[in-house]
């Protein structure tokens, strides 16, 4: 991948050693079947195409600074009085791949910072696996403050928050919005379909006129949570850079004229999209057994809370 600013550009090359460390848990993983060579062999190029990425303009890196201020200093719901910091999102403003969770955990909500968990760390990993590092992708959150106890997010919650994030999505323009876990992907599809159906199969996502790829994975937490699970969030993740290396889809929906309010995100299947295999472990196989709702999502310990929608 080759990242362009400054009048200059340099060559980002694969962090083998990164991808190296993921390699044996893939190895180990039963079900059947063999991960891709550009896991399992850290001489193969991380990377399936090269993108060129634009930065962004002044207009919008301040645009998407005053909207940091707005959410920091926003009290639409009461989230804002039990939160102990927001956490608008961050990373590259004209990011290409952008990460969408459902809401921060405790460590995002001591730091300001989305993914700084030990979801955060197998987050990293993933990317280093395909060549990628956190500064050059945007990650966010469908909630921007942290749930008391990490409970469910509430309608009027979701409310509240999610016109930030499509904002969001409006100035950054991704090629790639990456869902984790079951309800990011609900609440940003506005499709029942739960993860274990969906994962790894894009769909066509439009916002105010502009298409991109919806690609739902399961969220990394879930594979710390069910080891078997973390050769399917692997698979899954080598397929981004064939998305991003691809052509962005088309939309199928008129620009709203000027002054008019954006339509609702509509999401459609992509066309030919390739299948995704079954995950080797859904929600109804942690630990044995069915998981109760809403349940998957809590911290396995008081120590460590992580965030949530993990399957």
């Amino acid at each position: 991948m080759t990242r362009r600013g400054g009048g200059q550009s340099r060559r980002l090359l694969p962090a083998a050693a990164n991808r190296s460390r993921l390699a044996p848990a893939a190895r180990r993983r039963g079900g059947g079947g063999t991960l891709p060579a550009c896991l399992l062999d850290p001489a193969f190029p991380a990377s399936s195409g090269v993108t060129h990425m634009t930065p962004a303009t002044e207009e919008v890196r301040a645009a998407l600074a005053a909207l940091v201020r707005e959410i920091e200093a926003c009290t639409l719901c009461p989230l804002h009085a039990t939160r102990t910091r927001a956490v608008p999102g961050e990373g590259d403003p004209a990011a290409e791949l952008m990460f969408v969770g459902e809401a921060p955990g405790y460590h995002e909500d001591q730091q300001g910072r989305p993914f700084v968990g030990q979801a955060g760390k197998l987050l990293g990993d993933l990317l280093a696996s395909i060549g990628l590092t956190r500064e050059q992708v945007f990650i966010a959150n469908v909630l921007k403050s942290r749930p008391p106890n990490n409970r469910d997010p509430l309608p009027e919650e979701i409310a509240a928050c999610r016109p930030y994030l499509w904002r969001q999505i409006e100035l950054i323009r991704p090629k790639v919005i990456c869902t984790l876990g079951n309800h990011a992907t609900k609440l940003i599809s506005g499709s029942p379909a739960g993860i274990t159906r969906v994962h790894g199969r894009p769909q066509v996502f439009e916002l105010a006129g502009q298409a991109m790829y919806l690609y739902p994975i399961f969220h990394p937490a879930a594979a710390l949570y069910t080891r078997a699970m973390l050769g399917t969030l692997q698979e899954d993740f080598l397929r981004l850079p064939e998305l991003l290396a691809g052509p962005r889809p088309q939309a199928g929906a008129a620009q709203p004229e000027s002054g008019q309010p954006a339509p609702a995100p509509a999401v459609r299947a992509a066309a030919a999209a390739p299948a995704a295999p079954a995950a080797s472990t859904g929600a109804s196989d942690v630990a044995g057994g069915p998981v109760p709702a809403g349940s998957a999502e809590k911290a396995p310990t008081r120590d460590e809370p992580e965030q949530l929608g993990l399957f």
